[in-house]
């Protein structure tokens, strides 16, 4: 199944992919748009550019499990993208995985511009790696 990963942001979405084999995640894009619309259309459009046939939202919950103002905020983007696609969408916990993605940046000494262009694609990577290992588990 091909699964298409958002990494939702106020300014700037990730967006990563993965093939039919469902084995490894890839960065995708990261588009800058604050308008939520525009932004709904852009990620429909790559959905069905690319046949995905279901979309994983990151979900930012708090360090300690609750859900805040940014949660609620992803969960209707969700509810949005599915009735926009008619795709399945699913939500998956995001903590940790800009941090993690600032690691991985860090390893490969990405740094400035380079690095604001990438982070959240790679974030989305890391989020829609997360769900494959925890599904072939």
């Amino acid at each position: 199944m091909i699964i298409l990963s958002v990494d939702l942001g106020k300014a700037r979405t990730g967006l990563a992919i993965c093939d039919k084999s469902e084995m490894l995640a890839t960065p995708l894009a990261q588009i800058n748009e604050k308008n939520e619309e525009v932004l709904l259309d852009k990620v429909a459009n790559v959905a069905l550019a690319r046949r995905v046939e279901l979309i994983i939202v990151g979900l930012p919950k708090n360090m300690d499990g609750t859900e805040g103002e940014s949660a609620k905020n992803a969960r209707e983007f969700a509810a949005k993208l599915k009735e926009k696609t008619g795709l399945l969408v699913r939500m998956q916990d995001e903590r940790g995985t800009t941090i993690t993605a600032h690691k991985y940046l860090n390893a490969t000494n990405t740094r400035g511009k380079k690095r604001k262009n990438v982070v959240d694609s790679v974030a989305a990577t890391i989020i829609l790696q997360n769900f494959l290992d925890s599904k072939n588990r």
